[in-house]
């Protein structure tokens, strides 16, 4: 197959999977005003869905306009994460040393903002980081967050 198609393939299916990602838009602030709606910079929740007790509360650009509107629009690639343990922490399982958690389009098809766990052993933290990508290229920036775990937890790495 056509490596083209294929990363076209992956993306249309990448973001039929990410319309199933819950998150919960706890505020936003404007940035830029426009008439047809303004830019805006968005908090949103996504709780962990393998630990519970774990939120990790992302903020990041989104595009105003008719294009934003519509959901066309391509947003910008800086996003902020802080994960906070909110109530008594439970694993539903073991987890992996490091997996994709949660992922959120940031354009029609051919941008993602990824949050991925990381598990650091050693210091019985989770880490969280965020970062976005394309089909055809990437961004370096990013941002990472912890959330060490309570004495006597101890963290399931399959």
């Amino acid at each position: 197959m056509n490596p083209t198609v294929l990363r076209i393939a992956l993306a249309v299916t990448t973001a039929l999977l990410l319309s199933s990602v819950h998150s919960e838009e706890v505020g936003s602030v404007n940035t830029n005003f426009r008439i047809t709606g303004s830019d805006r910079v968005v908090v949103e929740a996504y709780d962990d869905p393998l630990v519970q007790g774990v939120t990790c509360y992302v903020s990041r650009a989104r595009t105003g306009g008719v294009k934003g509107t519509l959901g066309i629009a391509e947003d910008p690639t800086e996003a902020s994460i802080a994960c906070r343990q909110v109530g008594a922490i439970h694993f539903t399982g073991p987890v992996k040393q490091q997996s994709d958690v949660f992922s959120v389009s940031m354009s029609l098809i051919f941008k993602s903002l990824h949050v991925v766990r990381v598990v650091d052993a050693k210091r019985n933290t989770l880490v969280y980081m965020t970062y976005s990508d394309r089909i055809v290229s990437g961004s370096a920036k990013n941002s990472v967050s912890a959330v060490p775990m309570p004495a006597g937890t101890t963290i399931p790495v399959k």
